[in-house]
């Protein structure tokens, strides 16, 4: 009795414990036949698409070549046709405003005596306002570029200015050229 005892304990644990495996055996086999079968689907589609890419590669290839010049075109078309910004010019005149126009500029000599400015060197700042280079004023006054650079270092010394601009922006200030 005892022996099957134990053979009718057997069979029913046995049940008992594989139950839960039995569960889990089911989920794997159904996750590894819908593995198995999008990857199947995947292998399909991907040789579907390369044998159209293969039945339509010149078509593919055009289109692209197409693009490319089409992107090219454009950017060259936009690039060459782009309108310049327009330049404004605005003339100001450099005289203070008098009442009478005919009257000439007459430097102030009480400001040339008190700074200590010789006539060359006012000259010479005259033609720095006029824009002239250093050249271009040695050629006018038939001397040598270096005289000039001589000239217009004084000058920036009487004047306490460090630029060309700055000179020719004290000089009008102080009335000593138009």
């Amino acid at each position: 009795m005892e022996a099957s005892l134990q053979l009718l304990w057997f069979p029913v644990s046995l049940t008992r414990e594989s139950a839960p495996n039995s569960r889990r055996r089911a989920v794997r086999d159904i996750l590894i036949y819908g593995v198995c079968g999008g990857v199947l689907v995947a292998a399909l589609k991907l040789t579907e698409y390369r044998f159209l890419v293969v039945e339509h590669s010149v078509e593919i290839y055009m289109g692209l070549v197409a693009a490319l010049f089409a992107g090219l075109g454009i950017w060259l078309g936009l690039t060459l046709t782009r309108k310049k910004p327009a330049t404004v010019t605005i003339e100001v005149p450099a005289q203070a405003q008098t009442k009478d126009r005919s009257e000439p500029f007459i430097a102030d000599e009480r400001r040339v005596r008190q700074l200590g400015i010789t006539a060359r060197e006012l000259e010479i700042l005259g033609l720095i306002a006029a824009g002239l280079s250093n050249r271009e004023i040695a050629a006018r006054l038939f001397v040598s570029e270096n005289t000039v650079k001589t000239h217009s270092s004084r000058l920036f010394d009487k004047l306490g200015a460090k630029r060309r601009t700055q000179a020719v922006q004290i000089g009008k200030t102080a009335r000593l050229i138009p």
